[in-house]
């Protein structure tokens, strides 16, 4: 199902950020076949968000939604309740109970408290690396961001890209055999590994994991809705 338009009002609103987490917010309501109204925002020059999302949010980010007079901000906060609200029959969380149900809520918080914080590092300390700075500044800046990438960002990468990886041995999808939305949260993290973080031919589990995220038809859908998707 794709975004509702004039003619098919929805409740739901997703305030969407080109090249945001956002993205993935779209693709689980398009598997979940849930009517959406999409409000985009752009990135200013800094790649910032725009202050026009502070009226949405306090904190001026994205992925945020609005749903019946609800503003639910925080992609693992989003995906529960979209689960809660929306996947009455369970399609996208394993039951309560079982394996598949606590790696389903490891890997539902893993995206964001532990996989991400790195790879952001790595951003940053990039941007260091290649800042406009006064020729005194230059090597001073990049030998600390060398150094810091070196002894700490990309060890940490590498560690978790080998646990992912290792991970998946035996398995299709990230909570066991069965597509879940824990794999939902997971893409942003594992194509911006991709983008700049070293995910490579190394990882033939993970690269195969992202080959079949992005031929799921709904992920297609999500991708035509929110325009262009880049990582940079």
């Amino acid at each position: 199902m794709t975004a509702a338009t004039d003619a098919t009002p929805a409740p739901l609103v997703v305030h969407h950020l080109n090249n945001s987490r956002s993205q993935r917010v779209l693709w689980l309501l398009e598997e979940l076949g849930v009517p959406y109204e999409v409000r985009r925002y752009q990135r200013d020059r800094g790649q910032l968000a725009p202050p026009e999302l502070r009226q949405v949010h306090p904190l001026g980010k994205s992925p945020v939604i609005t749903d019946r007079g609800v503003t639910v901000a925080e992609s693992g906060a989003i995906i529960e309740y979209l689960l809660d609200t929306y996947d009455t029959e369970g399609r996208l969380r394993p039951p309560p109970g079982g394996e598949a149900r606590r790696r389903f809520t490891y890997w539902l918080h893993f995206a964001e408290g532990s996989a991400m914080p790195p790879l952001l590092l790595k951003l940053v300390f990039d941007k260091v690396r290649s800042a406009r700075l006064p020729f005194f500044a230059r090597p001073v800046a990049r030998g600390i961001a060398d150094k810091v990438s070196s002894t700490f960002i990309a060890p940490n990468i590498e560690r978790q890209l080998a646990f992912m990886e290792s991970e998946l041995d035996g398995r299709g999808w990230f909570a066991g055999d069965v597509f879940s939305a824990a794999d939902v949260q997971m893409s942003f993290v594992l194509e911006a590994a991709q983008a700049r973080g070293g995910l490579d031919a190394r990882y033939p589990g993970l690269t195969g994991w992202l080959q079949r995220i992005h031929a799921r038809p709904a992920y297609r859908r999500a991708l035509d809705v929110g325009g262009p998707f880049e990582l940079r």
